[in-house]
């Protein structure tokens, strides 16, 4: 006997599938499918090539496709890690310690991503899940969830839409929620379009005239030797410099000068005298509690701290711990102070080494309209991994969204 057939489908789980991703991949693989595409574009949009970076924004589109919140959660490890591959070696290197530490920080700081993005999948599609992913990476993006808030697809805006500014933001963060919706084939070939014109068509961001940044490959030793020698090689560096690129700015890598102590204030203001010339650099200011990472501006005036790191490197140099065992040492975190600073008659936006890996810092600066972005870093530590480069892809993708200038100094 032949049985009836109703107007309803005899599958409707597979109906509901069919929905959210391409029929042709079955159930069963799906999962694994999603993990290794989210691992493939994290490493691939880090790499440490500006333009690889919209690969990124694939991302929300795998989250959306997870069938459950486990798959979710293994997409959003699997691309997070993938992304930040460099960390267990260069912990392991800065620690001076067995790389098991450095795996063991790298899974620990996976966590916060994991969670907020688990926590915020959906099963239901729409508006509803194109909004939950919206917060989640505006969790990610400013403290406490954006204290590790690494490999950020919106970082992809300065690719994608080069001199846009806000409104490129802004229409990178609608693409991106776009893609976790029906038509995300659509937004695809639309991103991808925006993706070649921008390729064609793309030059990293300069230094301003009369600027210049230091690239050094001092290693751990920079920052370290406080001997009177030392400060007279970079000074040499720095008059250097100044002969090769007709500057009279030059900026030096992330706590080039170490310790900043009068002595040092001394013989930095005697070198400039007589001189058309202001230099930037790095140190360190220590107290009883504990120290700052700065940037001093040294001109024939006198000197300034010009800036305090609203965030130093998490565990390294920040460990909040300490204020609550009591105990004194640890650099501190100044959030969201002095996003802007005057010198030589500009307005910088300055961001110092891990500021350069997380959302907040950069546009926090880039709501005050500065002239120009300066990133200085430390790197040594780093020198084998994708880190380096993944911070100057960052700042240089920056730069092209605002229009602006860009000055680096790295010392590997």
């Amino acid at each position: 006997m032949t049985p009836a057939i109703s107007g309803r489908s005899p599958t409707p789980a597979f109906s509901v599938w069919r929905g959210r991703s391409s029929p042709s991949i079955p159930d069963r693989w799906r999962p694994a499918l999603l993990v290794a595409a989210a691992i493939a574009i994290g490493w691939v949009g880090w790499s440490g090539h500006a333009l690889t970076l919209p690969c990124a924004m694939l991302f929300p589109a795998l989250w959306a496709w997870a069938p459950n919140r486990v798959t979710a959660a293994a997409v959003s490890m699997g691309y997070f890690l993938a992304a930040s591959r460099g960390l267990p070696q260069g912990i392991a290197t800065f620690f001076t310690s067995d790389l098991w530490l450095g795996v063991l920080l790298w899974l620990g700081a996976s966590l916060s991503f994991v969670l907020v993005q688990t926590a915020l999948w959906t099963p239901h599609p729409g508006m509803k899940r194109a909004l939950r992913f919206l917060l989640a990476t505006g969790l990610m993006a400013v403290p406490p969830f954006g204290i590790v808030g690494w490999a950020q697809p919106a970082t992809a805006a300065g690719v994608l839409f080069p001199g846009c500014g806000w409104w490129g933001l802004a229409a990178t963060m609608i693409s991106l929620a776009m893609l976790t919706m029906a038509w995300w084939c659509l937004v695809g070939i639309l991103l991808a379009s925006a993706w070649l014109w921008s390729a064609a068509h793309w030059e990293p961001p300069v230094a301003p005239p009369a600027w210049t940044g230091i690239e050094m490959t001092k290693g751990a030793r920079l920052g370290r030797d406080a001997s009177i020698e030392q400060h007279r090689e970079l000074i040499r560096l720095v008059l250097q410099a100044v002969g090769v690129a007709k500057a009279h700015v030059v900026v030096l890598p992330e706590n080039a000068i170490g310790i900043w102590t009068p002595t040092v204030e001394h013989l930095w203001r005697d070198m400039l005298e007589g001189r058309d010339l202001m230099v930037i650099a790095g140190a360190m200011r220590v107290d009883h509690g504990g120290y700052d990472s700065i940037m001093v501006g040294i001109t024939t005036e006198g000197r300034n701290v010009i800036y305090r790191a609203r965030m130093p490197v998490p565990v390294a140099m920040w460990q909040p711990w300490r204020w609550i065992t009591g105990e004194t040492g640890g650099a501190r975190a100044h959030f969201f102070a002095n996003p802007t600073v005057e010198f030589g008659g500009n307005r910088l936006a300055p961001l110092i080494c891990y500021e350069q890996l997380v959302l907040w810092p950069v546009l926090e600066s880039m709501l005050y309209q500065p002239d120009l972005l300066v990133g200085i870093s430390n790197a040594w530590w780093a020198g084998n991994s994708s880190i380096p480069s993944v911070q100057r892809v960052s700042l240089q993708a920056w730069a092209r969204l605002f229009d602006r200038p860009l000055v680096i100094s790295v010392n590997m």
